[in-house]
């Protein structure tokens, strides 16, 4: 389960964020009026602009940064008797090795999870701690369409040609209507795992809370693997990220591809009105997907938005309403993605679109663990597997933006 940090302390981080983004539109406009009439910045103003630039960012992160509650502040639900029971057993085979009575509750409940490699399902405790963190530190898990399956394929079928639709009379003979043709879109799901480490003292202490401790020590890396696959994974084993796509210039977009618009320069925005690819990009969506469209960049690029105006001369990047919100570009909430490429020449450095409607997460239900107290001794390691895909669901739905011709 996420806490949310105390009040007082997103309050502070958020009124020091609102009075670095002031500092940041002062110095930003200073530089604007040295190159407008010297022709060049001052170098004083470019490095104050740039320090406060990274005061930003850092903040950025810390007020998003979430934390796993302890066993103690966690609200949790009432057990039901077999809850209880694969918690003990869990814990003693994560503590002493002793895999009998988990071993006895997986065969009685003929687990569908069960693996060729062995290992056990964690108790649904775990895997929800995990997943609820992964969601709050992977910008794609965060705005993503995600489904659970049991099986390791996810099928979803999609009309190639439509359906027939219309308005008739009340007493008026139906039409007939053809049959569509319809396709399907696969997402297997991929093994992810992490190999974290215990010492002995650690297992034997009765007050660690050995679930807390499993959680906390797989959710940053999984959300790291995750984050990068869902962006430029290439599909083989793995998710396949946005980026891997055939991408097309949106003029001749087709089911299948992921439609860009260019910036018609190499590795920048243009010179002049540069604001007007972000306009080209968001309205390059169909008006169904803009409602709840988001941008995802990363920190590098968003550093650079940062400083574009519109015509009246206002910001078009400006920070949450509030704390935790994410930062809103042109009215739509942007989402930091590292795993995304900066601006270079023919880089498609920023994504645009309605990401729930777009791409798909398909998790398989069961985190497993595997005990191995010999490969590192004194050490005992944790095999921890989980399987996840992913994939474009809907071509229409993301755009991107291509720092070239």
């Amino acid at each position: 389960m996420l806490e949310n940090k105390s009040t007082d302390t997103l309050s502070r981080d958020f009124d020091a964020f609102m009075s670095a983004f002031d500092s940041f539109k002062n110095e930003n406009d200073r530089r604007l009026a040295d190159i407008e009439q010297r022709g060049a910045a001052d170098t004083l103003t470019t490095e104050k602009l740039a320090r406060i630039d990274r005061t930003l960012d850092d903040l950025t992160l810390k007020m998003q940064r979430p934390h796993l509650a302890s066993s103690a502040t966690a609200q949790t639900k009432p057990h039901s008797a077999h809850t209880l029971a694969h918690k003990s057993a869990f814990d003693a085979y994560v503590r002493k090795g002793d895999a009998g009575a988990i071993h006895a509750l997986e065969l009685k409940a003929l687990s569908s999870a069960s693996a060729v490699d062995g290992g056990y399902t964690v108790p649904a405790e775990i895997e929800a701690r995990v997943n609820s963190s992964l969601r709050a530190i992977s910008p794609i898990r965060a705005i993503a369409g995600i489904r659970q399956v049991s099986g390791t394929v996810y099928k979803k079928p999609f009309a190639t040609t439509g359906f027939n639709t219309g308005w008739v009379g009340e007493t008026a003979v139906r039409p007939e209507t053809t049959t569509p043709a319809l396709a399907e879109l696969a997402f297997p799901t991929m093994e992810l795992y992490a190999m974290p480490a215990a010492s002995p003292v650690l297992l034997e202490d009765s007050a660690v809370d050995i679930e807390q401790w499993i959680a906390d020590e797989v959710n940053a890396v999984f959300a790291q693997q995750e984050g990068q696959a869902f962006i430029t994974g290439n599909g083989v084993n793995r998710p396949k990220g946005f980026l891997d796509y055939t991408k097309v210039a949106n003029a001749s977009w087709t089911h299948g591809s992921t439609g860009f618009i260019a910036t018609g320069v190499a590795g920048a925005f243009p010179a002049s009105n540069p604001s007007d690819k972000l306009i080209d990009l968001v309205y390059s969506v169909n008006a169904g997907y803009r409602a709840n469209g988001s941008f995802v960049m990363s920190r590098a690029t968003q550093s650079a938005v940062r400083k574009l105006k519109d015509a009246q001369g206002n910001y078009l990047w400006q920070p949450a309403a509030q704390a935790g919100q994410p930062s809103q570009l042109m009215g739509f909430p942007v989402y930091e993605a590292e795993d995304m490429p900066d601006i270079a020449t023919d880089s498609y450095a920023i994504a645009f679109g309605d990401f729930k409607r777009g791409y798909l997460i398909v998790d398989r239900v069961g985190m497993r663990v595997l005990r191995d107290p010999y490969s590192s001794k004194p050490y005992v390691l944790f095999y921890t597997t989980k399987r996840v895909g992913g994939g474009i669901q809907d071509f229409a739905a993301i755009k991107l933006l291509k720092f070239g011709v």
